[in-house]
């Protein structure tokens, strides 16, 4: 696993981001690659300094769609340039207290294994971040997290699915983040949490990569559009990536 060229090609050369790419550029199941410049992923863009601002918008994004918590998002301090629009879309729903009680204090909210229970019990939630990714102004539209790791990676995957991107090309994706553990807890001046969150994905039967594909293998796409009741203007624009593609593939 792991196309260092490729990786390389895709990466989001910001100054204050060490955790940004492009989702274009990746192999397709009809030969082609994902289109380039439409959506973008990386942790959290507080970070990012004025000269930053000028490489984000020299790479044609115009909108942000930051996936954190509210409490989360009163944490930064960073002034915005006013081309920027910025959309607020909460995927945790922390307020659904019953199903984070399985997640979140054991730290399996830092791992995929949560990936599939979030889509099945909040399904809207997911949604609702994928609409508004889809339905941005016009631009490249960058989205995040913290980190940029499991709920930027929650949402790549549906991104990706939904135009019949290589499978293994989604995963590569995903793992991109977790061989950067390194360099994003120096940038963030904590410790790398990969080795526990392997320990943990291992004491429930499995690796932090094998978490991933299985649960890549068993996304229902379908079922969860169904279940977040997007609407056929929301499926289009996904499944063509806001116009970007004129074959899709869903």
């Amino acid at each position: 696993m792991g196309d260092l060229k490729d990786n390389e090609n895709r990466t989001l050369k910001v100054d204050g981001l060490v955790n940004g790419r492009d989702l274009g550029g990746l192999k397709r199941s009809d030969g082609t690659v994902t289109p380039r410049g439409v959506f973008f992923r990386s942790e959290n863009v507080d970070g990012i300094t004025g000269n930053g601002w000028q490489q984000i918008y020299d790479a044609g994004i115009r909108s942000v769609v930051d996936l954190r918590q509210h409490g989360e998002r009163n944490t930064d301090c960073q002034e915005r340039p006013g081309w920027l629009t910025t959309l607020h879309i909460d995927l945790d729903g922390l307020e659904n207290k019953r199903f984070w009680a399985d997640y979140w204090d054991n730290g399996l909210v830092g791992t995929a294994l949560y990936f599939l229970p979030h889509l099945s019990a909040m399904p809207e939630r997911a949604g609702a971040a994928i609409s508004a990714l889809v339905n941005a102004p016009q631009g490249g539209v960058l989205f995040h997290c913290m980190g940029g790791r499991d709920r930027t990676g929650l949402v790549a995957m549906v991104l990706l699915q939904a135009i019949g991107t290589d499978l293994e090309r989604i995963v590569d994706d995903y793992m991109e983040t977790v061989r950067l553990g390194d360099v994003r807890a120096t940038r963030s001046n904590r410790n790398n949490a990969e080795p526990m969150l392997e320990e943990l994905c291992r004491q429930h039967g499995t690796t932090t990569e094998g978490a991933f594909r299985d649960t890549l293998a068993k996304f229902d796409l379908q079922a969860f559009l169904d279940a977040a009741e997007l609407t056929d203007k929301d499926r289009e624009a996904l499944f063509t990536w806001r116009g970007a593609i004129t074959t899709p593939q869903p």
